[in-house]
């Protein structure tokens, strides 16, 4: 048997989309895949106590942009994600899922996960490792924070008649990356935005696990 490939998942809240991968992780949807590490920037993410409570328990990291700042005065945002980075890097991932990750990373970030920059320390990959997102919009619409309520509003004065979600390559333009997955998710009239996003919700629980796999896929195929 090839040995497993490893998926390192960043999340901020909850863990929802996180849930699906972990569900899905060796099964048929996302064969010989194993989740490796989870990090969150946020404390208090639930999605950390999903990772903790899986069956095997998946390793799991937290570093959080403001305490980091506080902690060395002298360090910048762009210092912090190359901390995220190095972070991804050392648990040698094939593929890094952000997953609720309420943070935009800098295109450093994005450097050194792909090779193209080197960190004192861990060895550089010796594979560009892709980076995905899971964004509740369609491509070239909605782009950023908020997107499902500002869906929601545009629907309501008929400026669109259908919104969706896609997973996407992450490139330095926020949620501007070659789209991998795109589904189109249907507004109903009279429709509550909470009914509305619990299906949206629905439909990315099970783009997120397509998308990693079709990467994965890719990466085997190119190895």
């Amino acid at each position: 048997m090839p040995s497993k490939k490893r998926v390192v998942v960043l999340i901020s809240g909850s863990g929802t989309n996180l849930q699906a991968l972990i569900d899905a992780q060796d099964t048929p949807a996302l064969p010989n895949a194993e989740l490796v590490l989870v990090i969150s920037n946020r404390k208090n993410a639930y999605g950390l106590t999903r990772a903790s409570s899986a069956n095997p328990p998946i390793p799991t990291a937290y570093l959080a942009l403001q305490p980091y700042l506080k902690k060395y005065p002298e360090k910048t945002r762009e210092d912090y994600d190359v901390e995220i980075a190095r972070m991804v890097v050392n648990a040698k991932p094939d593929i890094v899922v952000l997953a609720g990750w309420m943070h935009i990373l800098s295109e450093k970030f994005i450097e050194i996960v792909e090779g193209r920059l080197s960190l004192s320390g861990p060895e550089p990959p010796t594979i560009s490792i892709p980076v995905i997102n899971l964004h509740p919009a369609l491509p070239g619409v909605f782009d950023g924070a908020n997107a499902i309520e500002r869906a929601y509003e545009a629907f309501q004065r008929g400026e669109i008649e259908h919104t969706g979600c896609m997973v996407h390559r992450v490139v330095k333009d926020v949620d501007r990356g070659e789209p991998i997955v795109v589904r189109d998710v249907k507004i109903e009239k009279g429709e509550a935005l909470e009914a509305f996003e619990e299906r949206l919700h629905r439909v990315e629980h099970e783009i997120i696990v397509q998308a990693t796999k079709i990467m994965l896929e890719e990466s085997t195929r190119a190895s």
